[in-house]
Parts: C-alpha cells; structure tokens; sequence
C-alpha cells in the first residue's frame, strides 16, 4: 500500500488518481499509524516551507516519517516542496527539513552570464539524467515534465542528483539517496511521462531502492 501523506500542503487527489489510473493501491492520510504500516510513500506539496514543516509537526508525522524512512527503509518519493523537505533547510524559512538528503533548498539566483529569467520557473521542461535510478529506471528520453517553483534544493553530493533540468542555470530536478527520492516537477501534472515515473515508483521491489 502507498500512503500519500495528506496534511494539506498539495493536491494529493492528483497524485492518487494518477496512482489509481496505473492500478497502484493508494490512500491519502494523515494518521500515523497508517504512515507506520505503509509500504511505501508519497510526500507532495506546494506552498511555503516553513508552513509545510509545521503541518507535519502538528500532526504528529515527523518522528514516524524518520522511522519508516529512515529506520525501517520503505521508499519515500518527494514532490516539488515534498522534496525540498528532504532537505536540511531553506532560504525560504527558518525551520529544520527531514534532512535525510545532504542539501539547503535555495531561491532562484542568476550569475552573470547566466540569463535571467522570471521565477518562478513555471511550465514544461526537460531532464539531463545523470543516474536512472529509483523512479528514473527506464525513462524514456523524450520525457517532459510540469514544474512551478522559486526554490530548488542544491546537493552537497553529487552521487545524490538523479537528475538536473535547465532554467537560465542548471539545476538538481531530482535527487537519491538510499531509498529517499525527490522530484522538483509535478508528476501528476505531466502526462503519460508523469504516469510513467509513477508506475516505476509502484512497481519497483524493495531489493531496487537502495541505491
């Protein structure tokens, strides 16, 4: 069973129909002992995110999610704020992330030489995979997918970027570690090539996600 953590912060029945049109079994949920029995799980969001780390306070969530993450191993995936809160902080706040990736989340900022273009970066993009692994196995190389943010987590390792896409600069689109994974793009919103991503989240046995 995937759980999609439900605490407000995203359009989580996107995610679940999406996961429903792939035949993949899904509940939206915030209650922990439904966290504490997943087989895997599912962390969307938007918004801000200081905002989003209190909801999960508040509901109690952080001490299960670094026990099943990070103690117990399940696969979690992190969409858009989802994986910026796989970070261990933001420019946007002050509060801590899950910090389960050795990463800061930061604002859009272009170098000279770099052009500058308006932020948030919003619309169709492409990647550069540099590792297929996790959700990125076999993706298909003409796979575009739907972003809106301002912010984008900036890795310490590079071992830790499954992906980068381009916006006036290179920047990390998608991140591993283990069995975390994180993608800045809303899979939900991307068509067949988000369906794609999801069902390989799905499908992929436990022995496949520590990578």
């Amino acid at each position: 069973m995937i759980c999609i953590v439900d605490v407000g912060l995203g359009n989580v029945g996107a995610v679940r129909s999406m996961l429903y049109r792939i035949g993949a079994e899904s509940v939206t949920t915030a209650d922990p002992a439904a966290i504490a029995s997943a087989d895997r799980l599912i962390l969307p969001g938007v918004g801000a995110f200081d905002a989003a780390v209190t909801r999960l306070t508040e509901h109690g969530l952080v001490p299960v999610l670094h026990a099943r993450v990070r103690d117990a191993g399940v696969p979690i995936l992190g969409i858009c704020l989802g994986m910026q809160l796989l970070s261990r902080r933001s420019e946007e706040g002050t509060l801590p992330g899950l910090g389960w990736i050795a990463a800061d989340t930061v604002r859009f900022r272009f170098s000279d030489g770099e052009r500058a273009l308006p932020v948030p970066h919003m619309g169709w993009n492409t990647l550069t995979v540099r590792r297929p692994v996790g959700p990125l196995k076999d993706l298909d190389p003409e796979s575009r997918f739907y972003f809106v943010h301002s912010y984008h987590v900036r890795c310490d390792r590079e071992e830790d970027v499954m992906a980068t896409a381009r916006y006036g600069m290179d920047f990390h689109a998608a991140v591993a570690r283990d069995n975390v994974f994180g993608v800045q793009f809303h899979p939900e919103k991307s068509h067949r090539f988000g369906m794609s991503l999801l069902r390989t989240f799905a499908a992929a046995g436990q022995s496949d996600e520590r990578v």
